[in-house]
């Protein structure tokens, strides 16, 4: 479940129709409800009509504008958490993460659907990055 008891809602950028269409469907029998984009102006715009707890953008979108939607989560949606795909070698070093304040992973394209879907139900749960950090267990 997502904030407040509600489903999971989870947008994807990605300009593949064929591969966006086949996360979606993962991501919908995991009972998450889906928004499928496949340009970034599209994915403004659906940032701006709602809200969302994950986003899953792929980073080779026309001009850098992944980051640009990431940024427009980061303002409107300041909660969601953003997941990037990739296909190459593109920010592999982990500089992804001083670009986004609202990244938590980059993964491969390659990625098997099932694995994706479930790191967006994880990144969906509604429990943030600093709230699992004070639940965990203290070790000691």
């Amino acid at each position: 479940m997502g904030h407040a008891g509600r489903n999971t809602r989870a947008l994807i950028v990605e300009p593949d129709a064929d591969l966006g269409q086949l996360w979606a469907r993962h991501l919908e029998h995991l009972d998450i409800d889906v928004v499928l984009t496949a340009t970034a102006p599209a994915a403004v715009t659906a940032l701006e009509a709602g809200g969302f707890d994950v986003i899953v953008i792929n980073l080779e979108q026309d001009n850098g504008s992944a980051l640009a939607v990431a940024d427009v989560a980061s303002l409107r949606h300041p909660r969601a958490n953003v997941v990037f795909v990739t296909s190459g070698r593109f920010f592999s070093d982990g500089s992804i993460f001083a670009f986004s304040g609202n990244a938590r992973m980059m993964v491969q394209s390659t990625t098997p659907p099932d694995d994706l879907a479930q790191i967006v139900r994880h990144y969906g749960s509604g429990v943030s990055p600093a709230d699992a950090v004070s639940q965990s267990p203290a070790k000691g």
